[in-house]
């Protein structure tokens, strides 16, 4: 395979990065105005996708973030990039399949720093600028939204507690659309940029542009518009998780979540921090709850928060684990190999997680169903990932029904001989003759009393005419 067949194949990886992207953080912006029903969910989706599409072309500081703050470019090659980048897509799919919102984010850092790992070791990772730029915001991220989150519900709860509810419920749901169009806007401005940071890192590493260029027109609309195709597509599984799964919202709670959710991640747009969306918008809504004192599906935020803080390793084993394979099939093979095997994986991979997901389908139509943790088969998949045990897959086998003997089939009755066929038929003619006789016996009596009867009035009639 040549440099630029591999440099197209690394690009085509990343746009489909940035398309599970989009479809994966949908919830992020959306699943509060869709649990509310402010927005029917295909208005939603296509309202975020489309200022998705404008929020990308708003910011490039965390473009550069990526492209060169968090590994070495120098060290950076076409082949660690594709490694990296099929880590990212395969964690994201697996938490999309157990509908758990983990960062996007986070899973492409985790790829892609494992994928170095594996290329040049530890020197190859700008251990500073990942600590400082990816890490610590993921562990501020979601305390700072839960307090906000929290805060702003209280006030909102509070300066309307005098109102009706109806009233509450018309006036919250506009204002709910403009705030989740603010955070869809806010989605666009930092995770849009993420994808553009690795196409320019892998220019770089083609020698296409300089090491201190910046992002080509090219890139920054070839990823919106992936941005906002999968955006369009609508991740209804997390969607689901986010709307339903943790806090039951009104338009109040939906409005506050997705305001302060829009403010912390526009403020770290404009720092340049690589945030997770989806940190932020899961505390926001967990916030909301607290505010309210609204009951809280903890279980659910438990193994969110487990997945987590699991997302970048994860993601990095995967990526490095790539990176070896197709390492080693070149080193067989030709140069070109690996990087084909490693595609092949990823295909292979993606197909199978989609077979999966249809068993339990997720859509438009039943993404605003209650909610039952108890009866959702994938929560124990979804657990069993968190929480690294695999005995929790194991399905348990019914109990055993014990086997009742079957009724005793009675004997066929045996035929009677002729005789006693004969003395049946007697015995059945002798009753019916009995009966018959009474019924003359009966018929003659009552005669009798009809010419008694008859006799004497005539005898009455002659007595009466003789005294005359």
């Amino acid at each position: 395979m040549t440099e630029n067949a591999l440099l197209v194949l690394v690009v085509v990886t990343a746009l489909v990065f940035d398309f599970t992207n989009g479809f994966h953080d949908t919830g992020n912006a959306m699943a509060p105005s869709i649990a509310t029903r402010a927005l029917k969910p295909k208005q939603a989706v296509m309202l975020a996708a489309c200022l998705n599409l404008v929020g990308a072309f708003l910011s490039l500081t965390v473009a550069a973030t990526i492209a060169k703050g968090i590994v070495d470019a120098a060290v950076v090659t076409l082949a660690v990039v594709l490694a990296g980048l099929a880590g990212g897509i395969i964690w994201n799919l697996i938490t999309w399949l157990v509908r758990l919102p983990s960062s996007s984010s986070h899973a492409l850092v985790g790829g892609v720093v494992g994928a170095v790992l594996a290329a040049a070791g530890s020197e190859g990772v700008i251990w500073s600028g990942l600590v400082s730029k990816v890490l610590l915001p993921a562990l501020l991220a979601p305390v700072i939204a839960i307090a906000v989150g929290g805060v702003g519900t209280w006030l909102v709860t509070r300066i309307t507690r005098k109102v009706s509810q109806k009233h509450n419920d018309q006036s919250f749901r506009w204002g709910q659309i403009g705030s989740a169009s603010l955070m869809a806007l806010a989605h666009g401005t930092n995770d849009a940029q993420k994808t553009m940071g690795i196409i320019l890192l892998s220019l770089i590493a083609a020698g296409k542009v300089s090491a201190d260029a910046g992002v080509p027109p090219w890139v920054i609309v070839s990823c919106a518009l992936a941005m906002a195709l999968g955006t369009y597509t609508g991740g209804w599984r997390v969607i689901r998780t986010l709307g339903k799964g943790l806090v039951r919202l009104d338009s109040r709670q939906g409005m506050s979540a997705d305001m302060s959710s829009a403010s912390v991640i526009l403020l770290s747009s404009h720092f340049g921090y690589s945030l997770s969306t989806t940190h932020v918008a899961t505390g926001s809504i967990l916030g909301t709850g607290v505010g309210r004192r609204a009951k809280v599906q903890w279980s659910v935020a438990r193994k969110m928060f487990v997945a987590w803080l699991i997302t970048v390793p994860a993601a990095a084993l995967v990526g490095g684990l790539l990176y070896g394979i197709g390492d080693l099939f070149s080193d067989t093979f030709t140069a070109g190999t690996g990087p084909i095997v490693v595609f092949a994986i990823l295909v292979a991979t993606s197909g199978f997680i989609y077979v999966l997901s249809r068993r339990q389908p997720v859509s438009a139509h039943n993404v605003n169903d209650d909610w039952d943790p108890t009866a959702d088969q994938e929560a124990i998949l979804a657990e069993s990932l968190t929480m690294h045990n695999p005995r929790l897959m194991r399905v348990p086998k019914p109990p055993r029904k014990r086997k009742r003997k079957p009724a005793p089939v009675p004997k066929k009755l045996k035929k009677k001989s002729k005789t006693q066929q004969v003395k049946k038929q007697a015995k059945k003619g002798s009753v019916q003759k009995t009966a018959k006789a009474k019924k003359k016996s009966r018929a003659k009596a009552a005669t009798k009393s009809k010419s008694k009867a008859k006799s004497a009035a005539k005898s009455a009639k002659s007595k009466k005419s003789r005294k005359r």
